[in-house]
Parts: structure tokens; C-alpha cells; sequence
């Protein structure tokens, strides 16, 4: 039995339960999306930005909305393609918000490039308090419970070694992540992308957050940056990290909140082992002279 959040209602919900709920929801998608991979995908242009939709989408979103309507009828659910759909006459599972990314990495999979997850998160109110990832190319999947740790593929503890790995301490591994909506010549994106370049062994952008998030839990890389990052796949990896060890901030240093009401200039943050998370925050302080110096006012308004 897991542990138990109230809804608006005061209602228990057993966290324990919806874990297992979303865990299966996130892996039925994964084997849909495997199994229809490598097929012609019908590709559409999602906005301006470039972000684009395919029908593997729609159909794993589909997948998930039924199985977590079947088990939670009140919840509220926020989709990446569908949005917002209300629970059925508020129920007991009122103030429940369920948060989900069928896909993330449809980029990647348009130019068949295998970098992707299926994302899900459940938030009491607007506070995050399960996250699961579910990697359909390898059929692993992480979760994790506010307060309770953070799971492996095995069911296992997954703790991220807090130190930097050999060889690292000059030459850290770093993700980038941004916003859809961040432009090419957005003054703060610029600047911190290239202070992370000339500070790093090694920046990675992988149009995929949640495999980032996975990377950083397992220690696979040192960090993250994100830059007014999308909600709906931010909470779940989020969790997962901070659950294995990770260390979440603001751009300025200051305490971190991943509430889902909040704007897209909160959300900016930096995520690393604790080793790292001091020199990290150098960087993006670094970053923030550089776009101030290069605003024509010096009065830059900045994503803090």
C-alpha cells in the first residue's frame, strides 16, 4: 500500500495504486508505439515553431486517457494533444490532475531517430506527487512517489551517486532543454546555451526532456538546464530525478517550485547531482550577465 494524498474532496488517494495504474497505462503506450514504429507516419505540423504531430501521438494518448478514465473517473486530465479534459461531476477525485505526454520525442521520431518516452504525472492540486517514465525502445520503466524515493526498471531503490563520475570535473555532460514557444533569437536562450557549450565536456539537446530526466536519475549525465520548458512533461521527470537524488533550483539559485500553475518564466531550472549543482548555477549566473549586457537597455527582462 502506498501512501495517501487527500483530493479537494478529502478523499485518500492511494498513491501506491495509481503508480501501478500509471506504470501500466505508460507501458500498454510504449508497446503501441514499438510496435507501430518504423511504419510511413503521417507527419503534421503541430505550430510555427516547428513542432510537429503524428498519429503514433493521438493513438498512445488515446491508449492512456482510457486507462486512467477507467480507474479514476474524477480525475482531471491534461494531455499534450488533447488538453484538458475535466473529470466526470468532480467525484472524489476532485483537485486530482493527471498530466501526460504520450510521446515525447515526436521530433525525433519523424527523422526516425529512436529518442523517446511516454510521460505521465499526478499532482494533488497543482503539487506533483507521482511521476512515471516508461522508455518504449529499451521496455524500462522509472517512477516515483513525492516523499517515497524514486524506483528502477527491477522495482529497486534508484539512488543517484551525488559525486561526479571520473574525468568529469573539467568535462561535465549537461542536457539543454526549451520551451516550443522559445524563439531563435530569444535574448536568455543564446546566452545560456552558449555559456553551457563553453563550460561543459558536452551539451546535449535531445528534443526528448523526459529522457533527459531519466539520464540525470541514473547518473548517466551531471545536469540540466531548462529554459521556459512545456508542463506537461516537466513534472514526471522532475520528480524522478529529485526522488533519486537530484538537486532542483531556480536560475537564480532560489527554491524550486514545479507547480503546474505557474507561467513558463517560472519553470526555467537547474537539475544536477549535488556535486555539480554549485558550479552549474555559476554558469546560468554567468549567462544572466552576458543578456543583460548584451540588452541595448541593460534592463533585460529575464525568466527569473
Amino acid at each position: 500500500m502506498g501512501s495517501r494524498v487527500p483530493s479537494a474532496q478529502g478523499v485518500p488517494v492511494d498513491l501506491g495504486a495509481a503508480r501501478r495504474v500509471a506504470v501500466e497505462a505508460a507501458e500498454a503506450a510504449g508497446a503501441l508505439l514499438r510496435e507501430r514504429m518504423g511504419a510511413p507516419l503521417d507527419v503534421r505540423l503541430k505550430d510555427p515553431g516547428g513542432d510537429v504531430v503524428t498519429e503514433l501521438d493521438v493513438a498512445a494518448e488515446s491508449l492512456i486517457l482510457g486507462r486512467l478514465r477507467e480507474a479514476y473517473p474524477g480525475h482531471r486530465v491534461i494531455a499534450e494533444e488533447s488538453g484538458v479534459t475535466d473529470g466526470e461531476g468532480g467525484g472524489d477525485g476532485a483537485g486530482m490532475v493527471w498530466l501526460v505526454d504520450p510521446l515525447d520525442g515526436t521530433n525525433n521520431v519523424a527523422i526516425g531517430m529512436p529518442v523517446y518516452a511516454v510521460g505521465l504525472a499526478l499532482c494533488a492540486g497543482t503539487v506533483p506527487v507521482l511521476g512515471v517514465v516508461h522508455d518504449p525502445v529499451s521496455g524500462r520503466t522509472w517512477s516515483a512517489i513525492q516523499g517515497e524515493g524514486a524506483l528502477g526498471p527491477s522495482g529497486a531503490p534508484l539512488l543517484l551517486n551525488g559525486s561526479l563520475r571520473p574525468g568529469r570535473k573539467e568535462n561535465p555532460v549537461v542536457a539543454w532543454t526549451q520551451g516550443h514557444k522559445v524563439g531563435r533569437s530569444d535574448p536568455v536562450a543564446f546566452p545560456l546555451r552558449s555559456v553551457l557549450e563553453a563550460s561543459s565536456g558536452r551539451v546535449l539537446q535531445l528534443w526528448a526532456p523526459l529522457v533527459a530526466w531519466v539520464m540525470l536519475a541514473r547518473g548517466d549525465i551531471d545536469g540540466i538546464v531548462g529554459y521556459r520548458p512545456e508542463v506537461v512533461d516537466l513534472p514526471a521527470g522532475a520528480i524522478l530525478a529529485t526522488e533519486a537524488g537530484a538537486e532542483l533550483r531556480a536560475l537564480d539559485g532560489s527554491p524550486y517550485e514545479p507547480g503546474i500553475d505557474r507561467s513558463p518564466d517560472e519553470l526555467s531550472f537547474v537539475a544536477a547531482r549535488p556535486a555539480f549543482l554549485e558550479r552549474l548555477l555559476e554558469t546560468t549566473a554567468k549567462a544572466t550577465r552576458l543578456a543583460r549586457e548584451a540588452s541595448p537597455s541593460g534592463e533585460l527582462r529575464l525568466a527569473w
